[in-house]
């Protein structure tokens, strides 16, 4: 016999498992728990018949082979008399694994709102249907559990569950009168003792609730007050100490971003998981645990951001005396829409906005002073303010950014709203369980001795005072699951300081670039899974005097830093320092397009900025096996249009084309710049088509490095007239040996290639023809050519025909007391010809034919010597 079975006091999330669970493992009995909440006791009463649920006094006496457990991890009691333990136990829960698995246990579970939503998963993957009413148990499981789709937990696994059930028939009138019924009486008199009782603490900058009451009896789903008290005070976390006889109930409930709910209850021997969780405790007095509870939660909850954390530190300001003509530049080079006013010592004046900046223009007043016209009490916040103190800050004031100063008014950065909305994506993965949780798997990707050269270089940092950041490339593939060493940190402080600081702690050198403010620091000895080197660069943001040109660096913050990159997928970052460490930093989306498979541009002008971008994007595209997002795809167009790609600099094109010829499958890239119109802006000489593909292909079968990456080159331009291809190379400036290689092949094929077409060509002629050029060079004429000719005479000479060598040398002619001279390379040539031409074999037949060259030479007085 099989049984299912669920936790008692059971919710709508544990019954609707059992019934799930009956579906997935037919002939199993699912066992309703001894004690359920009212609730489900008042669903059953009208709806148990048509369901498949037994009481446990109902199941046969016979021995249980096999239980599965679904919403607990815990056999219970009434399993126990019915067979031995050593059975079979599938565990099916979405709370996380919370003891060691038995010999004869599995788990499986899944980071969802519902236990629920992982049966329901497995139906619609079989291919089942449910009738009306076991759609709607089912549907009151996951919509009880995730506060009707609303809480942080919610997962799109359970949006994607309710949806099937809702096509299934499930009602919602039905859930609505189970799920938000009115509270029994015992339950109301609770409530207004835990709201007379309720206590808001200040813990870590947090707002957390906690409150007290007593009963003098059981009082069925204390849980549902929970929710209650949570809409009433919208605190970060809310916890419930309720007397109940001699037993306390601790019922809590937390957003995910102060503490994690499971964490503080398993401290009182409870669990559950990060945003709901309970613990029962006997013998125990409400007033005892409310004190262990606070003391619990001062080591616990982590500590709020505030608006230091999150503001930008690196600011461009504008003195008094500056002009409004002045200001409006500096608006325009850093893309700001406000600049603050401050005096020689920094202390903060005021502020000038864009839309008073363009009234004042507007009206001719170019040269007035910005002090006479600046916004004189701007909003300001401390630095220390917490994250949700600043929000309340935004609303009161209906303002577009806050400036935060100490307390003698020297400013020290800003906040936009902007930077509030970029905290949503980290909370949600707070929540989850995410954020700490990145340092673990930096750990699991990259190699030990990275990982200790990254601890170190962030204890510098935060020694500093500076902030370390690991962003881009490496952030991205670590997302996807792809190995990436080229490491690019960058620092929120002076990036050449704090290399040389690491390189005198673990040994190594730095090379540096004061004028970038960047660092390149070399380890001291090489070690396996080290990269070479790991480059510091100090946070930067970048303007475009015009368009194609380079850009003009000046140092700044992260999010600037990030906001001068290409695409949004490479804008992730992982702090490394302080506060900062294992949290993820995503301003701009990336972790967003990088689930869609998205390849995005920041802003409009990027391509315009920068167009080699262009090519990167196609690049970056295939590689990944994403897409171009629409909106990029058209910006990226109109780019092409306005010619920005011939004018951006040969080499810059060059350095991005290589990077295409050096990735796995270049062909996939070309044929899209081909397929997009943009291979033919590179040169409209280029082309591509599906021979030169398999062509490509056909590369990686005999090199490997650099000579791949050389070959792949020779192959596109190889159909390239001369002119063409020397257009080509003035144009990009190749490197001298791709530059020498790719005549060779022109030379190769306009002047070689016709006379290794006549079948008559011995061994030596062949040897002749093909002896000037280099090996590489050659097996571009073997991949591009087809005619069967050819392919034989070089094939010839690659295996066969460049090894071969005389026994016979200069020696041996000078012992003959033949003076050196032309002579020479006319008989060394011809014994060389004989070999080739398999006329002679040995030493000897080398001798017989030198006695016979002599002859011919007039040299017959000296042949005895041989």
């Amino acid at each position: 016999m099989e049984l299912i079975l669920t936790h008692a006091n059971a919710d709508f999330d544990a019954l609707a498992s059992l019934l799930a669970a009956s579906r997935l493992f037919p002939g199993a009995f699912p066992v309703l728990p001894q004690r359920m909440n009212r609730n489900l006791r008042e669903f059953l009463s009208l709806y148990r018949h048509p369901l498949p649920f037994v009481q446990a006094e109902e199941l046969p006496k016979e021995p249980v082979r096999r239980i599965i457990l679904v919403d607990t991890q815990q056999v219970p009691n009434l399993a126990r008399p019915l067979g031995p333990l050593e059975v079979e136990v599938e565990i099916l829960d979405h709370h996380p694994l919370s003891r060691p698995l038995g010999p004869h246990e599995r788990y499986t579970g899944g980071d969802v709102g519902a236990t629920v939503t992982l049966l329901v998963g497995r139906l619609i993957e079989r291919g089942e249907s449910v009738t009306p009413l076991e759609a709607t148990l089912l549907l009151m499981g996951i919509y009880e559990d995730t506060g009707s789709l609303s809480y942080p937990s919610t997962t799109p696994e359970d949006l994607r569950a309710a949806a099937w059930l809702l096509e299934q028939g499930a009602n919602l009138q039905v859930v609505g009168r189970y799920l938000n019924g009115p509270l029994s009486e015992e339950q109301l008199q609770l409530y207004h003792q835990l709201v007379a009782h309720a206590q808001v603490h200040r813990i870590h900058g947090w707002p957390i609730v906690v409150a007290h009451a007593q009963a003098s009896g059981y009082v069925e789903e204390v849980s549902t007050l929970a929710h209650r008290l949570m809409d009433l005070y919208d605190p970060a976390a809310l916890f419930l100490v309720v007397q109940l006889g001699d037993t306390v109930q601790l019922v809590a409930r937390s957003t995910g971003e102060a503490l994690n709910a499971a964490e503080a209850m398993a401290r009182f021997g409870g669990g559950g998981h990060a945003q709901a969780a309970a613990a029962y405790l006997v013998g125990r007095r409400a007033e005892e645990v409310r004190e262990s509870l606070l003391e619990v939660l001062g080591e616990l909850v982590l500590p709020a951001r505030t608006a230091a954390d999150i503001m930008s530190t690196r600011l461009h300001t504008i003195g008094p005396d500056t002009t409004l003509a002045e200001a409006a530049e500096h608006m325009v080079r850093y893309g700001h829409g406000a600049l603050p006013v401050t005096d020689e010592e920094g202390r903060l004046l005021g502020l000038i906005t864009r839309r008073d900046l363009d009234r004042a223009i507007h009206h001719g007043l170019e040269e007035a002073a910005v002090s006479t016209y600046m916004w004189k009490g701007p909003v300001t916040v401390p630095p220390d303010m917490p994250v949700e103190l600043v929000r309340e800050a935004f609303l009161e004031h209906d303002v577009g950014r806050l400036l935060v100063v100490n307390g003698e008014r020297r400013l020290l950065g800003i906040i936009t709203r902007t930077d509030l909305l970029k905290l949503w994506p980290q909370v949600t993965q707070r929540s989850q369980g995410l954020a700490g949780d990145w340092a673990q798997r930096l750990e699991q990707a990259f190699p030990a001795p990275v990982i200790e050269v990254l601890r170190e270089a962030g204890r510098v940092a935060e020694e500093l005072g500076y902030a370390l950041y690991l962003v881009g490339g490496p952030v991205r593939d670590l997302l996807l699951g792809l190995p990436n060493l080229d490491l690019d940190l960058v620092v929120e402080g002076d990036a050449i300081v704090l290399a040389h600081e690491l390189a005198g702690r673990v040994g190594g050198r730095v090379r540096a670039h004061r004028r970038f403010g960047t660092a390149k620091w070399i380890p001291p000895v090489e070690k396996e899974g080290m990269p070479p080197s790991l480059d510091f660069v100090t946070a930067r943001t970048e303007f475009y005097e015009q368009p194609t040109a380079l850009p003009t660096v000046e140092f700044s913050s992260l999010r600037h830093d990030l906001y001068r990159r290409d695409f949004t997928i490479n804008t992730l970052a992982i702090g490394l320092s302080g506060t900062h460490e294992g949290r993820l930093f995503d301003f701009y989306g990336g972790k967003r397009d990088l689930e869609r498979r998205l390849i995005r541009v920041l802003h409009n002008l990027s391509f315009i900025e920068d167009p080699t971008r262009i090519l990167r994007a196609v690049r970056l595209e295939q590689r990944l096996g994403f897409s171009i997002e629409p909106r990029t795809l058209l910006l990226l167009q109109d780019a092409l249009q306005q010619g920005l790609l011939e004018r951006t600099t040969g080499e810059r094109v060059r350095h991005e084309l290589l990077l295409i010829l050096e990735e796995a499958e270049p062909e996939r890239v070309l044929e899209r710049l081909h397929a997009l119109g943009i291979l033919g802006h590179v040169s409209p000489h280029l082309g591509w088509d599906a021979s030169l593909a398999a062509r490509f292909r056909r590369v990686r079968e005999v090199a490997a490095g650099e000579e791949r990456v050389s070959l792949y080159l020779a192959l596109l331009t190889y159909r390239l007239a001369a002119h063409e291809l020397e257009s080509l190379i003035g144009r990009y400036r190749f490197r001298a040996r791709h530059s020498r290689l790719l005549r060779e092949v022109q030379r190769l094929r306009s002047e070689v290639i016709p006379r290794l077409a006549d079948r008559g060509l011995r061994p030596h002629e062949v040897y002749r023809l093909l002896r000037p050029f280099s090996v590489t060079a050659l097996h571009a004429i073997r991949l591009a050519e087809a005619a069967p000719q050819v392919q034989e005479s070089v094939e010839l000479y690659l295996h066969r025909l460049r090894f071969v060598r005389t026994a016979l040398d200069g020696n041996d002619l000078r012992k003959l007391g033949l003076a050196p001279g032309p002579i020479y390379k006319r008989i060394l040539g011809a014994l060389l010809d004989a070999r080739l031409d398999g006329e002679v074999r040995t030493r000897a037949e080398e001798e017989a034919l030198l006695e016979r060259l002599l002859t011919v030479e007039g040299l017959t007085g000296i042949t005895g010597a041989v």
